[in-house]
């Protein structure tokens, strides 16, 4: 490449068209499922309801799309496959962009590195079919087609070998479209979309959803639904909000629904599927302060905003996006699932009663009928037992309650049959109120001196007071803070710490954000800067360190909250420390008092950590365990 021969001179040449493509080919088509997105968002631009997605072999040998869209002419079809040729833009304006494709560069791509047919029909006309096999195209010629586009691509990579040892197995590249296809089935809930493996000449149905109907949350609700599963919509938050020209919807699941990775997380830019940087690191900023940071939320979130407002056309696959304004987004999106949360108050997930109700099997044996004949012996069963009672009515059961209630006096004996000391642990004596009808009931009595035991209007509710009470004192110091702001410390001897002159400007720009939170510093000469406070609370800081920290941070988001981590997490040690402990006997007005105290702060529902602080199950729940329903 470079022999430093003053005699030998490169020449310039222009690379044929094929060559141009395969090149273009390498950005745009990165695996099969590269090819699915582009595909579909074609199908998705030309107005079809319906679309059919058929794979073979993880979509290395075939991938056919179907879409019921507007179609092409005979005409259109060999100007459907020049490089930039586009109906979705005139070339204009780059960022007035409505539409999923506009660069005009995936279908020639597809036909220079694998062997693409197209067949389509306009309403009125005739169908046509165009074939390109390694980027030489062949005559356009009539086809019999009810209406729509049918895109076929087979042997991808076929032409270009060499891409094809580095795709993975066929499993993992499955999954990869499946994601792919599920990503845009949320961006389009009014779409319906099909997905078949037809490898080794089967047909399974892989993924199905249809059109959903209704407004907007109803609409993606349905659709989230059937994607993600019940689980998610029924403890997700709705979220909407605007500010400065931009707009949030979606849904958020509360903390105690989250998950062991990111997988879960789908971020939509004017309805486009995007991985941000940006976005996703508000998402962990709004999140941090109520999961560890081994846990991950789930949401789905849509920004939407004028199209000039953000630039799509950062890369070729068009999965990152650039906003003009980062800070107004992150800010809309921290600022707006905090909010939600806040709203959802003491509420945990479902899926932890669901837990603790899988954990509870009943004992597997006979079952007992009342009117089986004397001297039949039960028959064998291998469901759960039945005993087949009928549920007495409210009168009858608080008639039962009365006579089945201890003597007077009997409770003063002390003694048991045997003639030991019967110990118990307090039991909650019945409020004036009926606060069973509150969300966390009244306490009943206290179990293992930790877990607080209260009915409900409709079931019972199960409290660790540790986690509760630890959440409860965090919410209070937070709270304390903001309020008094954070007591800085003045260092006697401000710590000097040299930096590039770049790195020394980007600190100084955010220098009043870190003033706020008990970090001051000043500018030191050129290229440095001087630590002149630190938050109090910290104790002996390594500003060195934490000054590297921040700028990596930086760098990394644009934006830092380390010191304000750091704070929360020695609030959060304090409110540990500071809590109810583990084994102390409460009595009743404590118990109860913990309960309202829950249930008027909000994010009462999960610790510190994210695990939630009480289990609530339902009556109907703990009867079809004994076999009542």
């Amino acid at each position: 490449m470079n022999t430093h021969d003053p005699n030998m001179r490169p020449v310039i040449r222009q690379l044929d068209d094929a060559a141009v493509n395969r090149i273009a080919a390498g950005e745009v088509v990165e695996r099969p499922a590269s090819a699915v997105k582009e595909l579909v968002e074609n199908a998705i631009d030309a107005g079809a309801r319906r679309v059919g997605i058929e794979i073979a072999d993880g979509g290395k040998t075939l991938i056919r799309v179907t879409d019921d869209g507007c179609g092409m002419t005979g005409a259109e079809l060999p100007l459907a496959l020049s490089r930039h040729a586009t109906s979705k833009i005139d070339g204009t304006d780059l960022l007035d962009i409505h539409s999923f494709g506009f660069r005009g560069e995936a279908l020639p791509s597809l036909g220079a590195v694998g062997r693409l047919s197209l067949q389509s029909r306009v309403r009125g006309e005739s169908g046509v079919e165009l074939s390109v096999e390694g980027g030489v195209m062949s005559a356009v010629k009539p086809c019999a087609l009810n209406g729509g586009t049918v895109v076929t691509l087979r042997d991808l990579f076929y032409a270009t070998p060499a891409r094809l040892k580095f795709l993975r197995t066929d499993r993992a590249e499955t999954q990869a479209i499946s994601d792919t296809v599920k990503r845009l089935a949320m961006a389009e809930p009014a779409v319906g979309f099909t997905l078949r493996d037809v490898s080794g000449g089967g047909d399974r149905v892989t993924f199905r959803v249809e059109p959903e109907t209704g407004d907007l949350f109803d609409a993606l609700r349905g659709r989230l639904t059937r994607i993600m599963g019940a689980e998610f919509t029924d403890n997700a938050l709705a979220v909407e909000a605007e500010r400065e020209g931009f707009r949030l919807t979606g849904y958020a699941a509360l903390p105690t629904y989250s998950r062991g990775t990111a997988v879960a997380q789908y971020l939509f830019v004017n309805g486009r599927p995007v991985r941000d940087k940006m976005l996703i690191g508000a998402l962990r900023g709004a999140y941090h302060d109520f999961l560890s940071r081994e846990r991950h939320p789930a949401v789905a979130l849509f920004v939407d905003c004028d199209p000039h407002k953000v630039d799509v056309n950062v890369h070729p696959a068009k999965s990152e996006v650039r906003f003009r304004d980062p800070g107004v987004v992150r800010g809309l999106i921290v600022s707006t699932l905090r909010h939600a949360l806040a709203e959802a108050g003491h509420r945990a997930s479902s899926t932890v009663a669901a837990a603790t109700l899988g954990a509870m099997r009943p004992e597997a044996g006979p079952a007992y009928a009342p009117n089986a004949p004397l001297g039949a012996g039960p028959e064998p069963v291998s469901g759960p037992r039945v005993y087949q009672m009928d549920r007495p009515s409210l009168g009858a059961r608080a008639a039962a309650y009365r006579a089945q209630a201890p003597a007077p006096g009997f409770a003063d004996l002390g003694e048991s049959y045997s003639g030991r000391v019967v110990e118990t642990a307090p039991v909650a004596e019945a409020p004036a109120e009926d606060v069973t009808r509150r969300p966390l009931g009244a306490a009943r009595g206290q179990v293992h001196e930790n877990y607080i035991i209260a009915q409900t209007e409709d079931g019972v509710v199960i409290v660790d007071q540790h986690a509760a009470h630890e959440r409860l004192v965090y919410e209070k110091l937070k709270r304390q803070m903001a309020e008094n702001g954070v007591p800085a410390q003045a260092l006697l001897i401000p710590d000097v710490v040299d930096l590039s002159a770049d790195d020394a400007a980007r600190l100084l720009a955010v220098a009043d954000d870190l003033s706020r939170m008990g970090l001051t510093v000043e500018p030191f000469g050129a290229g440095a800067i001087a630590v002149r406070e630190t938050p109090a609370i910290l104790g002996e800081v390594d500003s060195q360190g934490l000054i590297r920290d921040i700028l990596d941070e930086l760098d990394d988001m644009g934006e830092t909250s380390l010191v304000q981590e750091k704070i929360e997490a020695i609030l959060s040690r304090v409110a540990c420390h500071g809590s109810i402990r583990s084994g102390r006997v409460m009595r009743a007005e404590e118990m109860n008092a913990l309960l309202r105290e829950m249930e008027a702060t909000p994010h009462s529902g999960q610790c510190n950590h994210g695990r939630p602080t009480y289990v609530e199950l339902k009556l109907s729940d703990i009867e079809r365990l004994f076999g009542r329903t």
